[in-house]
């Protein structure tokens, strides 16, 4: 597949959301107002540890009854930012549903390379399909993120699980949500002073550039109001793995209205369609 070459301060205009959302951080408030008050309504077991390294952390939301599966989501935040506890607001209506959430944490860079990233997130999900059965969170195992979080989602997509001892991969589903998975425009991003990317490198590590090696479903979501390289970013990811599309799922969502801050506060709300499809990969 083809890469698109855009000029440095193209490339700035369309990756840069704190510029592109003057209200940013209003809505980052509302990230932690709302967490907040998850964590203290649901009192999720913290800081559980699936690796050596001091963020290779999760914090695992499970319901009163035995749980009907499991929902691991990867928090965004340009791979260098934000926390796990900052979307914990996402939790709720999974929980009500009768669903695990396990919210994975993950060393930042520039204190670890994309790379490592993607790596600690393979251990997360083998942490919980091995370790989840004891603590209220079984298979089926759903994995979503947003932002760079939806980028490590696809990701996980490219494992070879089979070397990790699974006779097959052990998520049914995924969805992308405001994910980049083309990394080379980053090379000229002015964040690339932590992602510390070469072209090479940002190839190797672009899903939609590589061919998946499981075939769960993999759905793709992105605000309709957010820059258009965003919007291009989900579409290509949508065209790259046509045989991961779900079932019924005819395009990629463009949540109307929605920025890159918003459109992942409609995981606080069980009716909204983000959530309905998330929750609809547990079934395919």
């Amino acid at each position: 597949m083809m890469t698109i070459d855009l000029a440095p301060d193209a490339v700035e205009r369309g990756y840069n959301n704190r510029a592109a959302v003057r209200d940013h951080q209003r809505w980052l408030d509302e990230w932690v107002l709302r967490s907040k008050r998850a964590q203290q309504a649901l009192q999720p077991a913290l800081d559980v540890r699936y690796g050596s390294a001091a963020k290779e952390t999760l914090d695992l939301y499970t319901p009163a009854a035995p749980a009907l599966g499991t929902l691991l989501f990867i928090h965004g935040g340009w791979w260098r930012s934000l926390d796990k506890a900052d979307y914990a607001f996402v939790a709720p209506a999974f929980v009500a549903a009768g669903y695990a959430v396990a919210m994975v944490d993950y060393t930042l860079c520039p204190e670890a390379p994309i790379a490592t990233i993607v790596e600690q997130c393979r251990r997360a999900v083998r942490f919980i399909a091995h370790e989840g059965p004891a603590r209220n969170a079984p298979a089926p195992l759903v994995v979503a993120g947003h932002s760079a979080g939806g980028h490590l989602t696809a990701m996980m997509y490219t494992i070879d699980w089979r070397a990790e001892g699974f006779a097959q991969a052990p998520l049914v589903g995924g969805l992308s949500l405001s994910g980049v998975h083309d990394l080379t425009p980053l090379v000229q991003f002015s964040h690339n002073v932590d992602f510390r990317l070469d072209v090479a490198l940002a190839t190797a590590l672009s899903p939609a550039l590589m061919a998946p090696r499981t075939h769960a479903p993999l759905a793709l979501a992105v605000g309709a109001d957010e820059t258009s390289e965003f919007v291009r970013q989900t579409d290509l990811m949508w065209d790259a793995w046509p045989a991961n599309r779900p079932r019924g799922m005819h395009a990629p969502m463009h949540v109307a209205g929605r920025n890159h801050y918003n459109v992942v506060l409609d995981y606080d709300d069980p009716a909204s369609a983000l959530t309905r499809q998330t929750l609809a990969l547990f079934g395919a």
